[in-house]
């Protein structure tokens, strides 16, 4: 019987909000990655800034704390979008306990307002347009206009203070460079020409992975 009704008319509440956790906790575990290999790139990052310091490539390290700045940021951005998930997964328990009084799924403004926050996430938006989609069927949200689904680039992403990189600058070469003020550049040796060649060569490379990264 049971076979026959969810043929008849599909899955019931209940095993709809078990499908939705499953998928929010996968998604959940696509940000974790992201954020490792976030983590792995930055810290190679904050290695290449320090080198550079050394050598007195005040330019090049600038450019480098630029590059670990936007991944503070997209790090945190990643975690806020882990929490939202699990916000959603709470709020779907919540519906479970609702369908065993009221035998149905009740609209939910919280729900509707971190999915909206989650499809801006390059990294799991079509996982959550998709969803919203199932969940406006079901009756939790409300059917979301184009314009609400706009994709709104994070300035913050883009656009660095300086005083954000002077603060990692200072930091990772211990007041050197940074809040202290800058470096003198002195003329380079051909020593010196043939490392910055090395250096420069690694620098692209680390910010195209950081790029990747970010750009989702």
């Amino acid at each position: 019987m049971q076979t026959i009704n969810r043929f008849l008319y599909g899955p019931t509440a209940e095993e709809k909000v078990r499908a939705w956790q499953g998928k929010l906790r996968a998604e959940q575990r696509v940000l974790d990655r992201e954020m490792r290999q976030l983590d792995a790139a930055t810290k190679k990052a904050q290695q290449t800034v320090k080198q550079l310091a050394k050598k007195g490539d005040v330019k090049s390290a600038r450019i480098m704390a630029r590059e670990v700045v936007r991944s503070h940021k997209q790090m945190d951005r990643l975690s806020v979008s882990k929490a939202r998930l699990g916000s959603i997964g709470n709020q779907l328990q919540q519906q479970l306990a609702m369908v065993k009084v009221t035998g149905a799924l009740q609209k939910s403004t919280e729900i509707m307002k971190l999915s909206n926050a989650l499809i801006k996430l390059p990294q799991i938006s079509q996982a959550m347009r998709e969803m919203s989609m199932e969940m406006t069927k079901a009756g939790i949200m409300e059917e979301m206009l184009d314009d609400t689904l706009q994709m709104d680039e994070d300035e913050d992403l883009e656009v660095e203070a300086d005083a954000e990189v002077d603060k990692v600058l200072y930091e990772l070469t211990e007041g050197k460079l940074g809040q202290a003020g800058a470096a003198k550049e002195d003329v380079p040796s051909i020593q010196d020409q043939v490392e910055d060649e090395e250096t420069e060569r690694a620098m692209e490379q680390y910010r195209q992975q950081l790029d990747g990264l970010l750009s989702g």
